[in-house]
């Protein structure tokens, strides 16, 4: 009896590691580089890097931009955000992808928030992957079965544009 109690313990240890592992690298999927476009024009317009914070949440910032510049030659800065502090953040290295946490049940990226420079807005957010290389991203107000967000699909890519 004291053998059985022994080996189950153990066969436990030695599975729940590796069965930690294999979420871990399902959830690490969404680390890369992902070129965003613009909602109007449907052109090129940033890229953003995912990655995994020390807290172990899943973050993104801008690390391209199709155009950097405002037309006086300035850096482009945060200028539409509400809090007057921050307006004069650059967009290029802004986080904009804040707190996600993997949810294996949904296999999706959920619990966190989007910021969009352009508005200024912040939006709770979920992301999943639409198909190998792209990310399907929903930007809510309320609960995301309430109809009230909007969607952006971004593309892997293989590194950061120059």
């Amino acid at each position: 009896m004291k053998q059985t109690l022994i080996f189950a313990i153990l066969s436990v240890a030695l599975v729940f590691p590796s069965l930690t592992k294999a979420q871990n690298s399902k959830a690490d999927r969404i680390v890369g580089v992902y070129l965003t476009y613009d909602d109007d024009t449907g052109k090129e317009k940033s890229q953003v890097n995912i990655h995994k914070a020390s807290n172990g949440k899943y973050v993104g910032e801008i690390v391209w931009l199709k155009d950097p510049k405002e037309p006086n030659g300035k850096e482009k800065l945060d200028k539409n955000n509400p809090d007057t502090k921050l307006q004069s953040r650059k967009i290029m290295g802004l986080q904009i992808l804040k707190n996600f946490t993997y949810d294996a049940s949904e296999d999706e990226w959920s619990e966190g928030t989007i910021y969009n420079p352009s508005s200024g807005k912040t939006y709770s957010c979920y992301i999943k992957f639409e198909s190998g290389k792209s990310l399907k991203i929903r930007g809510y107000i309320g609960k995301a079965w309430m109809g009230l967000g909007k969607t952006a699909v971004w593309t892997k890519e293989d590194a950061v544009r120059k």
